[in-house]
């Protein structure tokens, strides 16, 4: 049984998808009802702060994947991931599962040249020392030979069910109601986003492969490129010119005096006004990956979930 804690996100989302055109038996796991279809795919309640309730959830996993993602908030991540990763971490050995922790790029910092599943942790933020934090007590395990675990690792994303990321709502979105769209950061900066469906993909394929356990994984992610080549690709896709509004740092400080979420991105600011270099060759060529191109990626979202309003 493959167990996904946390469920009912976008990249969970993917993965249940991947794991239903398997064939394969899921419990989706999460505190809000999820609504489920197919005879192997149930859905169970749970929270992930309680270690009994995410054990009998578990129980019968061959393997656990974490895709949780919290409220994006340093103080409620600095309590909760550390309790998160303990009890999964339990209940991984408890269950003798293999367990699969998705997880972000904010550990590695402000680098300079790309990053690669080697690049040393120097986290520039509260939120990337708390994530360096739980990879580590992850990792350290693995290390130890208590539990067969590995890490899936992935840069921003587009492509979300739920307009849950910043190149949807603030590009994607506004392009496909013929706005001007909205561009965090230094837009002739270099950045990597990858593709929803290909995350889900990826994180299926390590599922599907043991040999993959133990270790850090970059996901297959399309090629660098700068901000307005993404704003051009996307425009030239929807038939609208290149417009977008420049968000800088203070004006996101500004906006997040009275909103707290906005207020989150600020520490994460030197993401966007510094090159961003995401390197998953790693994985292409372990698993003979192709990423979506940027071009065919956004398409596909034009003709589905973000379609050019009239």
């Amino acid at each position: 049984m493959h167990t996904i804690l946390g469920a009912g996100g976008p990249v969970a989302n993917a993965l249940t998808q991947e794991l239903i055109n398997a064939n394969q038996t899921i419990r989706l796991v999460s505190r809000k009802l999820i609504q489920t279809t197919g005879a192997n795919v149930t859905w169970q309640k749970a929270d992930l702060l309680n270690y009994d309730e995410v054990l009998a959830a578990a129980k019968g996993s061959t393997v656990i994947y974490l895709v949780a993602g919290l409220v994006y908030d340093k103080d409620i991540w600095k309590v909760q991931w550390p309790v998160i990763m303990q009890n999964v971490i339990n209940v991984t050995k408890a269950t003798g599962a293999r367990l699969i922790f998705f997880d972000n790029v904010y550990m590695y910092g402000l680098v300079d040249g790309p990053m690669t599943e080697s690049t040393p942790y120097k986290p520039s933020s509260i939120k990337g020392q708390i994530r360096a934090g739980i990879a580590d007590m992850l990792m350290n395990e693995v290390k130890a030979g208590t539990i067969r675990a590995s890490i899936a690792r992935a840069p921003d994303f587009y492509g979300t069910d739920s307009t849950n990321s910043f190149i949807d709502m603030m590009v994607l979105s506004k392009y496909a109601k013929k706005e001007s769209a909205q561009w965090m950061g230094d837009p002739n900066k270099k950045h990597n986003y990858i593709y929803i469906p290909d995350a889900g993909k990826a994180v299926f394929l390590l599922g599907q492969n043991p040999d993959s356990d133990n270790q850090i994984w970059h996901l297959p992610t399309a090629p660098v490129i700068t901000g307005k080549q993404f704003l051009d690709i996307a425009a030239h896709i929807y038939g609208v010119k290149p417009k977008y509004m420049h968000l800088t740092k203070w004006m996101l400080w500004l906006i997040g005096l009275f909103n707290k979420l906005v207020m989150g991105t600020v520490e994460m600011y030197y993401q966007t006004d510094h090159d961003y270099i995401f390197d998953s060759s790693k994985f292409e060529k372990a698993f003979n990956f192709k990423p979506t191109s940027y071009e065919d990626g956004i398409k596909h979202m034009s003709e589905t979930l973000y379609k050019v309003q009239a």
